[in-house]
């Protein structure tokens, strides 16, 4: 693991940087530090276009295979970018979930004609995904998952029939993939598939969750007949357990870099507002705050840990710490911010600014609940992580 840059990458931050400064202006000014934890929702029509934009530049997919239609990037390179387009205050990105975890998934598990099929669309930011996985009573317990999915003897289509919920940016997303139980009877991880279906069909039906934030970036999927065509599986039916963890584990991989730049750049709102409204002279708040960079450094290093071994969805041990270590960091940082506030945190109409940061406040506190709770974190890392038999468990 290499922690300096050397002059090319050097060289290739400065072209990073003078791109996003060149094209950062004009309609897609307004996005700056747009889209980000609690602020998902804002704008989508004009970030849509701006993926578009990146993507005439050669800037979406920049760890893909350049025959693929990526960059190729070093791990190096990949860091100096997400820092680039953090420190430009650059949006969040709509088309995340192709890039940085179906895209991966096909890559290593997906075939030819499915590669041929979904990735140019991903690349061009034309095409965007959201995630069916969580369930009503599948959340934390993802092996849970009663979303039905039965094969048409005379075409080979899949019918799906059942509910996902807290589904990401599903009302913007073209597609939407899919772990639904396949082998009637089935419990647990066994008889699952992994399915790629459109969501402009028939049998779809999306309705919006609004959010103590105010936005309505989340949503319930209902299936009622909807359709997968028969090539749009991933591995073998019965089989999708293998294909969803190979996709977490992508999701635990470099995009990990793109939100720790936008932990930075909060970290940095909430600095610049303490010395603003002189909260930095409580020597308790600086304390919290230089906490906070530590353990955004102790963050980083993992992360860059974990990525010097092999991208291959295989979900490395130091990999399992690292969703307990930055949702607990980041609702701390929530609070932090809030408490930087102080009487001004309990009122809706401030300046752009402060309001993002209350919005991100309010949203952190999910994060230790979503994709895993703190518990079952803590049991997958004694589980997996030092293979700690249940019955060895402390308490």
């Amino acid at each position: 693991m290499r922690l300096d840059f050397s002059p090319e990458d050097e060289a290739f931050r400065r072209e990073v940087a003078g791109w996003l400064s060149e094209h950062l202006r004009g309609p897609f000014e307004a996005l700056k530090h747009r889209g980000g934890p609690g602020d998902e929702g804002a704008d989508p029509a004009l970030r849509k276009a701006w993926e578009r934009e990146l993507a005439q530049g050669g800037w979406t997919c920049v760890a893909w295979p350049t025959a693929w239609g990526g960059r190729g990037l070093s791990i190096e390179q990949q860091l100096i970018f997400h820092e680039e387009y953090a420190r430009a205050g650059a949006p969040g990105r709509l088309g995340h979930l192709g890039e940085g975890l179906l895209g991966p998934t096909l890559l290593a598990l997906g075939t030819e004609a499915q590669r041929e099929r979904f990735l140019p669309g991903i690349r061009a930011g034309t095409e965007y995904w959201c995630q069916g996985y969580s369930e009503p009573s599948a959340g934390s317990d993802l092996a849970n998952v009663q979303t039905r999915a039965q094969q048409d003897p005379l075409s080979g289509d899949w019918l799906l029939h059942g509910q996902k919920v807290w589904t990401s940016w599903a009302l913007e997303s073209d597609w939407i993939f899919v772990l639904a139980r396949s082998e009637p009877g089935s419990k647990g991880h066994k008889g699952l598939s992994f399915l790629l279906l459109p969501l402009d069909q028939p049998g779809v039906e999306i309705r919006p969750i609004r959010q103590m934030t105010g936005g309505a970036e989340f949503n319930e999927v209902f299936f009622d007949g909807a359709r997968a065509q028969a090539a749009d599986i991933i591995g073998k039916p019965g089989e999708g357990w293998a294909v969803a963890m190979a996709l977490l584990a992508f999701e635990r991989g470099a995009s990990t870099l793109g939100q720790q730049m936008h932990f930075t750049q909060e970290l940095t709102q909430v600095i610049e507002l303490a010395r603003s409204n002189g909260a930095a002279r409580d020597p308790h708040l600086r304390g919290r705050i230089a906490q906070a960079w530590s353990g955004l450094r102790v963050l980083r290093y993992n992360a860059l840990r974990m990525l010097s071994g092999a991208q291959d969805g295989s979900l490395r041990p130091e990999a399992m710490i690292y969703k307990y270590g930055w949702s607990n960091w980041h609702r701390d940082l929530g609070k932090l911010a809030l408490d930087v506030m102080g009487v001004a945190g309990d009122l809706r109409e401030q300046p752009l600014p402060v309001q993002l940061l209350q919005q991100s406040a309010l949203f952190a506190r999910s994060d230790t609940i979503y994709a895993g709770t703190n518990e079952i974190q803590l049991n997958l890392i004694a589980e997996r992580a030092l293979g700690m038999p249940r019955a060895s468990r402390p308490g």
